[in-house]
């Protein structure tokens, strides 16, 4: 979605520097910790294979675990599983409107010169992508072999971000791709570094206050961007967002099925069982269900996505 700065805030917002604790709205009840992160997505995919090719020779990621229906993948030089593919033979290409659940995930480089390497990795490659520039990151997006969308980024230091009022500023402005090229110097592209994490996951909903009411005051996280046409963007401990909710995907979208190429979990990881149990009980107070896989806490969303809580370690 193309939504420049001005489209959002005006001409001359009144703009103020984004310090700790100045921006952002709490959730009413419950707040995720500030170590909040994200761990692995979890994808179902038609053809495991045709997917492994394209993970590791498009993104980079390398596969450390696979048998015969199913492999994880990780950053060279990081053994944290950043995405699992499970293979559902036949299963239907994600489209680009009228389904809902995944929109993206969102793959965070360490720093900027390594997004510039991959920018570069896409032109040699002959590869197709998005951009924008959303002040607070640069972003470059793509779709897989079943049509599931990705983001890879980097993000500007915090102590460029801005707010507006309470409203941390985002928007999607050009990229300066030459900019970015240069920041790369000539170090090739080897793959996804040493760093690389889970940024954050976006997702089509039906209604962002059902969203809110799931993920914010269910769950727990703050909203950090609410102007932004048709979307929320919610996060933990400062970060710009660890979750994107929009309803682009049109009125009449569909909850995806299980014959379809899909986001079928995403993980949160909280710093001790202790937070998994308070979200977990946060949520079951707003009358979500709640289910447990041993210390893991999974919840549903109103549109068929499945989130895991799980603790650190």
């Amino acid at each position: 979605m193309g939504t420049t700065t001005q489209d959002i805030f005006g001409a001359t917002p009144d703009v103020a520097p984004a310090t700790p604790g100045s921006y952002g709205q709490a959730p009413t009840g419950y707040r995720l910790p500030e170590a909040t992160r994200l761990g692995a997505v979890r994808l179902q995919v038609a053809d495991l294979a045709r997917s492994i090719a394209y993970y590791e020779g498009t993104l980079g990621l390398r596969v450390t675990d696979r048998d015969a229906t199913s492999a994880r993948l990780a950053a060279h030089g990081d053994d944290a599983t950043l995405v699992e593919l499970r293979e559902r033979r036949g299963a239907r290409p994600m489209t680009q409107r009228g389904r809902l659940g995944l929109y993206h995930f969102a793959i965070l480089l360490p720093d900027r010169a390594s997004l510039g390497r991959f920018v570069r990795h896409l032109a040699e490659t002959g590869v197709r992508a998005g951009a924008g520039d959303h002040l607070v990151s640069e972003a470059f997006y793509l779709q897989d072999s079943d049509g599931l969308g990705i983001e890879v980024y980097a993000d500007r230091p915090r102590e460029t971000w801005r707010r507006v009022g309470r409203e941390l500023m985002m928007a999607t402005d050009p990229v300066d791709v030459a900019s970015l090229v240069q920041a790369a110097g000539n170090a090739p592209w080897t793959g996804m570094p040493a760093g690389t994490v889970m940024g954050h996951v976006h997702l089509h909903v039906g209604d962002v206050a059902r969203a809110a009411a799931f993920y914010a005051d269910g769950i727990g996280f703050d909203r950090m961007v609410w102007q932004y046409p048709g979307a929320l963007f919610l996060g933990a401990g400062g970060y710009h967002h660890h979750l994107g909710t929009n309803t682009w995907a049109g009125s009449g979208a569909r909850t995806p099925t299980d014959d379809d190429a899909r986001l079928s979990e995403w993980t949160i990881v909280l710093p001790t069982a202790t937070d998994v149990d308070a979200a977990a009980e946060s949520l079951t107070r707003g009358g979500h269900v709640v289910t447990r896989e041993g210390r893991d806490a999974l919840a549903t969303d109103p549109w068929g996505t499945t989130v895991r809580l799980r603790a650190e370690g």
